[in-house]
């Protein structure tokens, strides 16, 4: 099976999916009027600093107010040893009094889009992307990737950026996970480019700017994804835009001039999502249900606190004994829970309820196999042991929101919950509400309008009911169906 990029661009929309051996593993979307400010770079404004919670509040021309912490406000710091890796642990924080005022302009950077009543996450430590190397404007030091296992190759891709830097340079350098066994010619055409980008934002914020102006905007999502997602694993990128495929094959003749030739046209007669059956796997990536091959299935709750997860035999049987039957569940929905939360876009802390198992081994291997499965994952994440509960608990980095949230709506007749009032509950509402009528205004005659299955269970199961109810008050009560109205809806009307 291949691996290949699916681009999709519509005037409204632009998505991309990640399709590996025929799943689907990622999709990305950005909407026209729901684009993501993340690596963009702003000349903002200190509207307010809050001293008990080290952070402010900056304006930088979004809806919302942005924030900034005290430990994402650069700072003078030792120079970073050539033996370290990414970070060195931090020193204890000066109040953010200290390091900023109201009424400051500083320039920041987009760390993580607004999420539902927050503004977006900042930084004032920049940093530049490109394929193979993230710029450091400004700090001395020289990084790589944790996911480049092999220790040689991260001393061999070390030595080559701290020769790149020379030795005056007042910047940095983190080394992407694509960079390796990328050689020094790749690397020096990748900083060159960065270099370039750098003086271009530092000839802007010589220009004057205002308060809110955007100084660096990043790549389309159609461009990112060739930076960050292509590989010399991906056999093939799809575009069904002539425009979007035309800048993409300028873009890579640029950076990845060696694949070139495995981006082109979508030339099928259906749409280019439509291969894989990603469309379909969009729709179940929505459903709570997960089925498993074996018969068994995961049922995924997302919450404002959490997501969980429960995992259940289903009508799977086994073929051995009950163990084994737990065991085998267990290990594939370990497997697929990994792809659901990358799919999905799951973040923060995620609860998951294995089947409970006895034997000690059968747990190692299943939280072995999660491990690895999530490996796979760009996202990082740290799993904990099962618990005495038999939970494992675990975080998984959140960056956008999920896919639930960016192409749904809270239900307008349920308000998010996922429940609704049985049809018997909204009736003895509605009686009580007549009641309440009554004895609070006098009137000789009620009109109840409610949904069509609401007047039609009063009408064929209450009708003793509402007899008594008429007797009682002395009042004629009319029932009128509503097609518009929810079931939990309803109005009763003096006439």
């Amino acid at each position: 099976m291949s691996n290949e990029l699916l681009i999709n661009v519509t005037p409204s929309e632009r998505r991309v999916a990640l399709v590996e051996n025929g799943l689907l593993q990622e999709l990305h979307l950005e909407r026209a009027d729901d684009i993501s400010f993340v690596g963009n770079i702003y000349f903002g404004k200190v509207e307010r600093v809050l001293p008990g919670m080290q952070a402010a509040f900056v304006n930088i021309g979004l809806s919302r107010t942005a924030f900034l912490h005290a430990g994402e406000i650069a700072r003078p710091r030792p120079e970073l040893s050539a033996t370290l890796d990414d970070e060195l642990a931090e020193p204890t924080l000066p109040p953010i009094s200290e390091l900023i005022r109201e009424g400051q302009n500083v320039l920041v950077q987009v760390v993580k889009d607004p999420m539902g009543s927050k503004g977006a996450r900042l930084t004032t430590q920049l940093s530049l992307p490109s394929r193979f190397l993230v710029f450091l404007p400004g700090v001395r030091s020289v990084g790589v990737s944790l996911r480049i296992e092999s220790e040689e190759e991260r001393t061999r891709l070390r030595g080559l950026c701290e020769s790149l830097l020379g030795p005056d340079e007042e910047s940095g350098l983190i080394v992407r996970t694509n960079a390796e066994g990328v050689n020094y010619e790749e690397l020096e055409r990748d900083l060159a480019y960065l270099r370039t980008l750098w003086r271009d934002l530092d000839r802007r914020m010589s220009d004057d700017p205002k308060p809110g102006d955007c100084i660096y905007e990043d790549l389309s999502l159609p461009l990112r994804a060739i930076r960050d997602l292509m590989h010399a694993g991906i056999d093939r990128v799809r575009i069904d835009d002539p425009a979007t495929l035309r800048r993409a094959q300028a873009f890579a003749a640029t950076f990845v001039a060696e694949w070139t030739d495995r981006i082109e046209a979508h030339a099928g007669t259906g749409p280019v999502f439509d291969l894989f059956g990603v469309e379909d796997e969009i729709a179940r990536a929505l459903k709570r249900e997960v089925p498993l091959k074996s018969g068994g299935h995961l049922t995924i709750d997302q919450t404002e606190a959490m997501t969980t997860v429960d995992v259940n035999t289903g009508g799977y049987v086994g073929v051995r004994n009950f163990d084994e039957t737990v065991f085998k569940t267990n290990m594939e929905a370990a497997q697929a829970l990994a792809r659901q939360l990358r799919l999905r876009n799951l973040g923060g802390i995620v609860i998951i309820d294995f089947i409970d198992m006895t034997d000690e081994e059968h747990k190692r291997q299943v939280l072995r196999m999660l491990q690895q499965a999530l490996a796979r994952d760009p996202a990082r994440s740290s799993i904990s042991d099962i618990s005495a509960l038999g939970l494992v608990e675990m975080t998984r980095k959140r960056t956008t929101e999920s896919l639930e949230h960016r192409l749904c709506e809270p239900c307008p007749h349920c308000s998010g919950r996922g429940w609704q009032k049985s049809v018997d509950s909204v009736c003895s509402e509605i009686f009580r509400e007549i009641l309440r009528a009554v004895r609070q205004f006098e009137t000789g005659q009620l009109m109840v309008m409610a949904s069509p299955q609401v007047v039609d269970r009063i009408l064929d199961d209450h009708t003793r009911t509402i007899a008594e109810l008429t007797e009682q008050l002395g009042t004629s009560i009319r029932f009128q169906p509503e097609e518009q109205y929810g079931q939990e809806q309803f109005d009763v009307v003096l006439l």
